[in-house]
């Protein structure tokens, strides 16, 4: 069985920071394809940023502000969010898959508000 809970969203203004975390149980961060995910609102759901053995890939949107990694040892995964935009208020959601990176993830987490202010 999969969980995902995400925890470290909240209120910042722009140009702020936040780290988000996700507990991971039942994924294995050497297999499996993990990703961050956000919706704003009235908008699709779409990836940010996603990490399995190989490296990380980041939306055009984020690159070079967010930063995904992983703790091995407490099975937490982090997006580090610096430079915050208000386009980037969503919910942000953790993701996974188990093996190779796809289009589609099958677990996701409830997700986590994230608001920027101007």
């Amino acid at each position: 069985q999969v969980d995902l809970e995400e925890s470290g969203g909240g209120a910042v203004q722009a140009g702020g920071s936040l780290r988000l975390s996700c507990t991971t149980s039942g994924v294995t961060f050497s297999d499996d394809c993990m990703a961050w995910l956000r919706q704003a609102p009235g908008k699709e759901r779409h990836e940010v940023a996603r990490i399995r053995t190989g490296g990380a890939v980041y939306s055009s949107s984020v690159q070079g502000r967010f930063r995904i990694s992983h703790d091995d040892g407490s099975n937490i995964l982090y997006l580090q969010m610096n430079n915050l935009k208000p386009e980037d208020t969503a919910v942000y959601y953790c993701a996974a898959k188990k093996g190779r990176c796809g289009s589609t993830y099958t677990y996701r987490g409830q997700g986590t508000q994230v608001t920027v202010s101007s």
